[in-house]
């Protein structure tokens, strides 16, 4: 609650899928969804789980080499948006330079 989390859901706590029970609770599916741990499974149900029409599902876990994303073709047609990040979209060469500059002038 302290960083803004209003709700919690634990999927072991309920007998369908989270994103169901997201659904419910938001009246459609939440505006955003960030999905860090690179589980296959949360990384489709963190997609899932956003509002038809403007839902953003950010991907930021790196999944294993095999794992396949599979989804409903509708999912996308419904307009809901999913993005990927590597690195937080940090780009080394361009940014580590102002970094270490920040950095010394501590």
């Amino acid at each position: 609650r302290k960083f803004g989390c209003t709700e919690f859901v634990n999927p072991k706590d309920h007998n369908k899928p989270v994103q169901e029970v997201l659904a419910e609770m938001t009246n459609g599916g939440v505006d955003r969804s960030v999905e860090c741990t690179g589980n296959i499974n949360a990384m489709i149900q963190a997609f899932e789980c956003v509002h038809d029409g403007w839902g953003v599902a950010v991907l930021v876990g790196v999944p294993h080499k095999d794992a396949e994303f599979k989804t409903h073709p509708m999912n996308f047609l419904n307009e809901r948006t999913l993005k990927g990040t590597f690195f937080g979209n940090y780009k080394p060469r361009t940014d580590l330079p102002n970094v270490v500059e920040l950095y010394m002038k501590k």
